[in-house]
């Protein structure tokens, strides 16, 4: 009886040194430095070894500060508090998921961009940026490899009445290799963000460049193009239609790159990929144009089952992908039912992320290996 006391006094002891250590706040390490992307010589906004996030406004004469941001901002924002010579210096309530984050300062009611970090477009305005190391970073870094091309260009479009931008990758080999041609991705990006995300935000040149270096993949062409034809306000999704943006697309800038660029031009050799609101608009695409498009890629951007899909045939691949904060199981099972039905079909899941770029970067370095596998 004595042991039995003993054993129910040990085990509420232990208990109550648990509940108190889970209430006890985290200890923050105070190795604060730059973030990656702040403006040239700028101190703030800073990240620590956790994740954490520290920043620093100057507004002497302002009542209130907020950053807001994603996970591990808090809700409703990062209150900053103000010193006495007018600074205001605020952290994260908790640690921000590993990779990049779009995130802007309200002064007062208004919102800015804050002056110590470099401006990214997404949420259909230029917001500021921050990165969070990560610890698989060294994929997407500035390294010592030879680097391909990202140029913009101008093409025609007749359909909207305009000359419309796009950004095209060429691999390091491109311009010294006369006479080959390359293999095409088209890559979407995401609702409210522009044909400059995948290289700003995604760093896609980059992996591209250290994948190549590594000799992981066949190089390709990637074309980045802005998504949107008819704008469309957060929320009003529904109302989007794709026959303007693939017309443009399909009919305008595939057969400008194919006459300015030396492409393999040909379904085989040709591939779509997106994210998000990009991915909706791939899997539209590619099931409207089975003749255009040969391997499909959505990007925490939906799935296809296997009836969307008519003459099975004409796709090489079919990629699926999403952060694991999102819904990996709808991926999984959509892939499951793919390969049930002998479609060469992969899924993949970024583990800790969510809807937001680390999720694609690293979904971009799964897929790049699986594409233009054919030796044509």
């Amino acid at each position: 009886m004595k042991q039995y006391n003993f054993l129910i006094v040990l085990s509420m002891t232990l208990m109550s040194s648990l509940i108190s250590a889970q209430n006890e706040p985290v200890k923050i390490i105070e190795d604060f430095k730059a973030s990656t992307v702040n403006q040239p010589g700028q101190e703030y906004p800073q990240v620590n070894s956790q994740g954490y996030a520290r920043f620093q406004i100057k507004a002497p004469d302002a009542k209130s500060v907020v950053v807001s941001l994603g996970l591990g901002g808090a809700k409703g924002g990062t209150e900053l508090a103000k010193a006495e010579n007018g600074v205001w210096t605020g952290t994260t309530a908790g640690p921000m998921d590993e990779g990049f984050h779009y995130y802007h300062v309200t002064v007062d009611g208004g919102v800015f961009n804050d002056p110590g970090a470099l401006n990214f477009y997404g949420s259909t305005r230029w917001e500021s940026g921050i990165e969070i190391p990560a610890h698989d970073q060294d994929f997407y870094a500035l390294k010592n490899v030879p680097h391909g091309n990202v140029q913009q260009i101008l093409f025609p479009s007749n359909s909207t009445n305009t000359s419309r931008r796009a950004y095209v990758y060429t691999p390091p080999t491109y311009a010294k290799e006369q006479s080959k041609r390359f293999p095409v991705l088209y890559l979407q990006h995401g609702w409210g963000e522009d044909e400059t995300a995948w290289s700003n935000q995604g760093r896609v040149n980059l992996i591209m460049d250290n994948l190549i270096a590594e000799g992981k993949i066949k190089p390709f062409i990637i074309v980045m193009t802005y998504g949107m034809t008819n704008e469309v306000k957060w929320g009003g999704m529904a109302s989007f239609k794709i026959e303007p943006f693939q017309t443009v697309l399909v009919d305008e800038l595939i057969p400008y790159v194919d006459s300015n660029f030396r492409t393999l031009a040909n379904q085989e050799n040709r591939a779509m990929a997106g994210l998000s609101m990009g991915g909706m608009e791939t899997k539209t695409i590619t099931l409207n144009k089975p003749d255009v498009f040969s391997h499909y890629a959505l990007l925490s951007g939906g799935t296809y089952k296997p009836e969307d899909i008519k003459d099975k045939s004409k796709v090489k691949l079919v990629f699926l992908s999403c952060g694991s904060k999102e819904r990996p199981d709808g991926v999984k099972n959509a892939v499951t039912e793919l390969k049930n039905a002998n479609f060469n079909a992969v899924s993949y899941v970024s583990e800790g992320t969510g809807h937001e770029f680390q999720t694609w970067r690293r979904s971009f370095k799964e897929l790049a290996p699986l594409l233009f596998l054919n030796k044509k």
